[in-house]
């Protein structure tokens, strides 16, 4: 499985994009892998002819694990049985199994293995594999100083039973060749998980095994309180990590400013009653945001231990609400772009975000970040900071209100929006003059045109 996300423990293939018997040369596309925010292509990084798949579609996989069997000209299915029969546990258990007969990318392991490579690991693991009874063992004893035989887990799996106290002998695993990985773990300490010698009759059919301990939601569910637990997505883990990563760790302050946007509210609806493309309050802010760097270019930064981090170009991430969660598509070259333009990028991210089908560039880099809940009527908000983003825009709903204009009171529409800083990257003087520019901006929005 390839590390298309960076901090990924694991991934899921979405699509199969090939066959088995399909003649692949480096670089077609094998696969649509799922990660925690995105559906990422991946290309082959070998040739061969695609001998088997190992995780169906729907099926996750921990990353460096193998995903498909690449196989060369004579191999057979007979080849892939036998190599599969003991190497994939060898292959891809971490740096302390051996033999290791992957090829492994600085990045964490290739994901696609040859079955020469395979029936390599099998023909050195052959010695154990032949005394009675070890044949295809699905969970392998513990290494000890009596018999010094190998127990195939994966790093993570290894890690998480050391630090709950479980004994990983009492283990039984699911993955490739009866490899323990990290659901393994994760059920073996739930109070629902079968005791090891229940589970063994299933050893031999992974599937079974798991639909086994499938009920541990409805356990949850019957519990005496009425409560009933929702195990966490990829994406609900990552948002998680992400953002007390950043309150704990990046000083945040806040400045807020009230703009009346009566001219603004004026010209969208012209510009709509003559577009082809229907343009949003939202797009004008992004516009607005792009204008206030473009009058303080020293704002366009990030921090980074190693420097600060210049941007040339406005960048700017779009908050997206999807039914798993919150995502962050990033708008290219903002000051640049038309406004038509602008609403026309945001609109095919924000669909592609709900379908999940964002690619993974698509989700890096930007300085700055925008997100806009006025639709839902909430007036006013501080966001949480996206790193390594040294800024978000927190905009609220366009209400009217009293406002004094020239010594006199009067009705406008104002929108409140407050900016959350990096204060490590941006002070607060620069970040009052930048604010200043964008309520200048949002004030007069023909300047935004031209």
């Amino acid at each position: 499985m390839p590390s298309v996300l960076a901090g990924s423990e694991e991934a899921a293939i979405a699509s199969w994009l090939v066959t088995p018997g399909q003649t692949v040369a480096v670089g077609d596309p094998l696969a649509e892998i799922e990660t925690e925010k995105a559906v990422v292509e991946y290309n082959s990084e070998d040739a061969g002819v695609v001998g088997r798949v190992l995780l169906e579609p729907g099926e996750a996989g921990e990353i460096g694990a193998p995903i498909a069997v690449l196989i060369a000209e004579g191999e057979t299915d007979a080849d892939i049985d036998a190599a599969l029969g003991q190497a994939p546990a060898a292959a891809v258990s971490g740096p302390d199994s051996a033999p290791d007969a992957t090829e492994r990318d600085p990045d964490g392991g290739t994901p696609v293995v040859e079955a020469a490579s395979l029936e390599a690991a099998a023909a050195s693991a052959a010695p154990a594999a032949a005394a009675p009874g070890a044949a295809a063992p699905v969970s392998a004893p513990v290494e000890s100083a009596d018999d010094h035989a190998r127990l195939f887990m994966s790093p993570i799996a290894r890690k998480l039973a050391k630090e709950r106290g479980l004994d990983a002998a009492a283990i039984t695993g699911t993955g490739p060749g009866g490899r323990i990985v990290r659901r393994d773990v994760e059920v073996a300490e739930a109070p629902t998980a079968p005791a090891p010698a229940e589970a063994a009759p299933a050893a031999a059919a992974p599937t079974a095994e798991r639909a086994s301990v499938a009920p541990e939601p409805a356990a949850a569910t019957s519990a005496p309180d009425g409560t009933e637990l929702v195990p966490h997505t990829p994406m609900r883990k990552a948002i998680a990590r992400r953002l007390t990563e950043s309150k704990s760790t990046v000083p945040h302050f806040y400045l807020t400013a009230e703009c009346r946007v009566d001219e603004l509210l004026a010209l969208r609806a012209r510009v709509n009653e003559t577009s082809s493309v229907r343009v949003s309050v939202n797009d004008f802010v992004l516009k607005a945001v792009a204008a206030a760097f473009q009058a303080v270019p020293e704002a366009n930064v990030t921090w980074s231990d190693e420097g600060m981090r210049v941007h040339s170009s406005v960048d700017i991430a779009v908050a997206v609400a999807t039914d798993g969660g919150l995502v962050t598509p990033v708008v290219r070259g903002v000051d640049a772009r038309s406004l038509s333009s602008v609403s026309t990028a945001v609109a095919d991210l924000a669909g592609r975000a709900k379908a999940k089908k964002l690619k993974q560039s698509e989700l890096e880099g930007g300085s700055f970040s925008v997100s806009n809940l006025g639709m839902y009527g909430t007036l006013e908000f501080a966001a949480i900071l996206n790193p390594p983003h040294s800024g978000i825009l927190a905009v609220g709903a366009a209400k009217p209100q009293p406002v004094v204009v020239d010594g006199e009171l009067a009705v406008a529409t104002v929108m409140r929006c407050t900016l959350s800083v990096d204060h490590r990257a941006v002070d607060g003087a620069l970040a009052a003059r930048w604010l200043a520019a964008f309520q200048q901006a949002v004030e007069n929005p023909l300047s935004i045109l031209v």
